[in-house]
């Protein structure tokens, strides 16, 4: 099923492709769809080539009105098309099967009323699931669908829905209807798409300063529709439209914009172009914190983003991946600060994205920015760290180093020189060259072509008056990363003030290039409370604090009066934690003295996800028991005294149930389930019953029975995967042998219900039920890797690792299946190295804190 990029570029040589209309029929049952495919092309005379298809049965081929032989000219994934002419057409008559993985056509039966739903996800390469197709960015076409579905569906697809016609009654007698959709402009057909069941909708319309006017649609299953809070997604959308359409100098180049929040969806969202597909665990059925609120509203503007950098104009080759994503990551954040509610976003970009990209670029699978993808599977393990965060991290000081102005203009001119065409890195460089006037020659090299990060350090002199008579910043490299970097950032200056908080008094902007840069603007200064290198975080690099700065930054962490430059010290603090520079017992107390006078939600997210992580894995095994308990018990105290209703007091009681584990623990989680706890402003919804609940079956003190009487409860597809999680995390060593025969052996788990699984059967409190599964895990791994698709090959692979083992022996068994290998298997051994890391750099950190 795979493609190279070498077969790509001699197809695109070959083939120019004008149109496919595709016909789908959607009511023969739950297997199978009908799909077929006419498709109108260009190509050299008397050239040979082959089409994508994923089906399940393949009636026909008919090529230039000549009947090919379906056993001979396909194989399941493609068909071959041999003795191709000037002008070609091709018909290809074919069942497809529906997906549960969130992968091609997903089908989901709704729980609550037995409602079918489907939708697609066809980033990278299953647009093929679906039709036949030449699954490729840049072959580029106008794509038009005809759907014969139940009459009482809805069906939305890029074009405008049409007004259904009615079909004659299915096998089943029930009623159909056909929708005939207009032709689409030209698009890559990983952007194409088609949502199809009884979803529910509300409607608006944006109107542009110029009078165009964007019809806007809001999508969900009839049972979630009541959570829906269309007015905050139309207004978040809106502003997104006002804010692009002015920085690109393009307006919007589709007819409509729907957004559809679809079930079992594997990221956050799609840019399927006009008809976006959104995670359905962002129509929020309880309170939730602020930072879901926020993550939601990047997501939402992110794939906005993306209808102008990936639909519009689209990348040539999955290389420019990175570019694609990150682009749409930095606007995202851009447009949020400076035309929405979300003015601190780029505290979360530094908190969420940064840290995942520092963590990704220190793992030994690390790769450059730009990188060498040869073929899809090279794509699929690209979706990642240095992909999404990295790129927008770099993207970000791109645009410092040439000037936002001149950036900005670039891409104005980008847009309109490549609209509906495709691209590469270097076409969008040039414009940024002219717009700045900056040769990015050597920048791109340096950033896009080589991995790492580089460390940031101050160096500086001081007299006993307190001035500074040097300073100097230092730059280093780890040896088997050595690459030194130009860097355009700032040099915070903070005092403590007369009312305690820590306020900056100074900023010095500047180019860092090389082991060491004098920054002889600084020197004659009075030496302030705390010097920060990187403030206002355009840089990336990991930056550590000078004594006096870290005995400031220790003592006075919460007391910042901004989020970002808090949100740095964090950073630092955490990687200093990760690398075993400082104990992690330390790291713990840090956190916990300082998180309640924490004001962003997103921070206090990753705070204490960073919090569960360090009791976990990095503090001594000695004292991991005591200071988790210890952990907890601090949370319930800050839950209790921070504002009541308050975002952290949801948090602090989230987390604490994370850790709960004494038996005081135990008894005061079951109180909140049962109501003889109370917390005053705390709201004990259905999703914190979940929660609580799992925390208890994790600490023994709940079974089958009670998770069975909860789902009765909340029967619905988020009831059934919280029921999933809490049943694998059963502390028995049946719960965990029928938990990994549902999921290794038998695999017949939908990607939802099989992530909640594997979450639940990681969590323990005695890893000793994990013990069993070290060598099952190593002697299945590669039959899952080569028998189920990536997304849920990576769910297990990655999930189901012995990582809570911490042990050496963990590490020597992980180098012993990898040194067995065979060479050919680039993504397994790539999960397998990053997992490995994840071990050693515990044992190291364990190693750090056992002191």
């Amino acid at each position: 099923m795979n493609l190279t990029r070498a077969e790509a570029r001699e197809r695109a040589a070959l083939i120019a492709v004008d149109s496919y209309h595709v016909s789908l029929d959607l009511t023969r049952g739950e297997e199978v769809f009908g799909a077929t495919t006419a498709v109108k092309f260009t190509a050299v005379p008397g050239s040979s080539s082959f089409i994508d298809a994923v089906t399940h049965t393949v009636h026909s081929v008919t090529l230039n009105g000549r009947a090919l032989d379906p056993a001979q000219v396909s194989d399941g994934v493609r068909i071959q098309l041999p003795d191709l002419t000037a002008e070609n057409e091709l018909l290809v008559v074919a069942d497809a099967p529906y997906m549960n993985t969130g992968e091609g056509l997903h089908r989901f039966v709704d729980p609550v009323d037995n409602e079918v739903y489907l939708y697609t996800q066809f980033e990278v390469p299953d647009s093929r699931r679906m039709f036949a197709v030449f699954e490729q960015p840049d072959l580029k076409a106008s794509f038009s669908f005809t759907v014969t579905a139940p009459a009482h569906w809805d069906v939305v697809s890029n074009s405008p829905t049409p007004l259904p016609a009615a079909a004659a009654p299915g096998a089943d007698g029930g009623a159909r209807s056909i929708w005939e959709f207009s032709p689409t402009p030209r698009l890559s057909s990983y952007v194409t798409a088609l949502i199809a069941g009884p979803y529910q909708s509300v409607r608006s319309e944006y109107t542009s300063p110029e009078g165009w006017v964007t019809p806007l649609g809001l999508f969900a299953r009839k049972s979630l529709m009541q959570y829906l809070d269309a007015d905050n997604i139309f207004e978040l959308t809106r502003q997104g439209f006002e804010f692009f359409e002015a920085q690109f100098g393009c307006p919007y180049p589709f007819e409509k914009y729907d957004q559809l929040f679809v079930p079992e969806f594997n990221a956050g969202a799609m840019e399927n172009a006009g008809a976006v597909t959104i995670l359905e665990g962002y129509v929020f059925r309880g309170k939730v914190t602020d930072a879901q609120v926020e993550r939601r509203a990047i997501t939402v503007l992110h794939e906005l983003a993306h209808m102008w950098f990936g639909d519009l104009v689209t990348m040539r080759w999955w290389n420019d991946l990175w570019l694609n994503e990150s682009f749409a990551e930095y606007m995202s954040h851009l447009a949020a600060v400076e035309n929405t509610r979300f003015t601190h976003a780029w505290t979360t970009f530094a908190s969420v994205e940064k840290s995942w990209a520092y963590r990704q670029d220190q793992l030994p699978t690390t790769h450059p920015i730009f990188a060498d993808i040869n073929d899809l599977q090279d794509v699929e393990v690209n979706f990642d760290g240095i992909t999404y965060a990295k790129g927008a991290s770099v993207l970000r000081q791109l645009v410092a180093w040439v000037g936002p102005e001149e950036f900005m203009s670039g891409v104005r001119e980008y847009f309109s020189k490549y609209s509906w065409d495709n691209t590469e890195l270097s076409d969008l460089m040039a414009e940024l060259e002219k717009a700045s006037g900056r040769d990015l020659d050597e920048w791109g090299r340096l950033w896009l072509e080589t991995s790492g990060v580089n460390t940031l350090a101050p160096e500086l002199t001081v007299g006993e008056d307190g001035v500074i008579s040097s300073f100097a910043i230092l730059q280093s490299a780890i040896e088997s990363q050595p690459t030194l970097r130009p860097h355009r950032l700032a040099v915070g200056f903070y005092n403590l003030t007369d009312t305690g908080k820590l306020e900056r008094v100074h900023r010095e902007e500047l180019d860092v290039d090389g082991e060491r840069t004098e920054v002889p603007t600084l020197t004659g200064r009075v030496r302030p409370d705390l010097i920060l290198l990187n403030d206002d975080d355009l840089a990336y690099a990991k930056v550590r604090l000078d004594p006096t700065s870290l005995a400031t930054a220790t003592a006075h962490l919460k007391d910042f009066s901004q989020s970002l430059p808090r949100t740095l010290v964090w950073g630092s603090a955490w990687d200093a934690a990760r690398d075993g520079e400082t104990p992690a017992r330390r790291y713990v107390d840090l956190i916990l003295a300082n998180i309640a006078e924490e004001s962003d939600s997103s921070v206090i997210l990753v705070q204490l996800r960073q919090l569960a992580t360090t009791l976990t894995y990095y503090v001594a095994e000695e004292h991991r028991e005591a200071t988790t308990t210890a952990a907890a018990d601090t949370l319930w105290e800050l839950a209790s005294a921070v504002p009541a209703g308050s975002d952290a007091q949801l948090q602090f009681v989230k987390s604490y149930a994370l850790l709960a584990r004494s038996t005081a623990q135990l008894d005061t989680v079951a109180g909140l389930l049962e109501g003889t706890v109370t917390l005053p402003g705390l709201t004990v919804d259905q999703d914190l019953r979940w929660e609580l609940l799992a925390s208890l079956v994790t600490g023994g003190r709940a079974g089958k029975d009670r998770i069975d009487a909860e789902l009765a409860r909340d029967n619905t597809s988020n009831g059934q995967n919280a029921a999933a999680l809490a049943t694998a995390a059963i502390p028995t060593p049946e719960a965990k042998a029928a938990a990994w025969e549902s999921i290794v052996v038998k695999g017949d788990l939908s990607n939802a219900l099989q992530g909640s699984a594997v979450t639940g059967f990681a969590r323990v409190l005695d890893t000793s039920l994990l013990e069993p599964y070290a060598k099952k895990y190593f002697d299945a791994v590669q039959g899952i890797v080569a028998n189920r698709t990536h997304a849920l090959a990576q769910q297990i692979v990655v999930g189901l690792y012995p990582a809570q083992l911490t042990t050496r022996a963990t590490v020597d068994r992980t180098d012993g299946f990898l040194a067995a290998l065979p060479a050919d298997s680039a993504a397994l051994r790539r999960m397998m190295l990053e997992n490995r890391d994840g071990v050693a750099r515990a044992l190291r950190a364990r190693q750090a804190d056992v002191g």
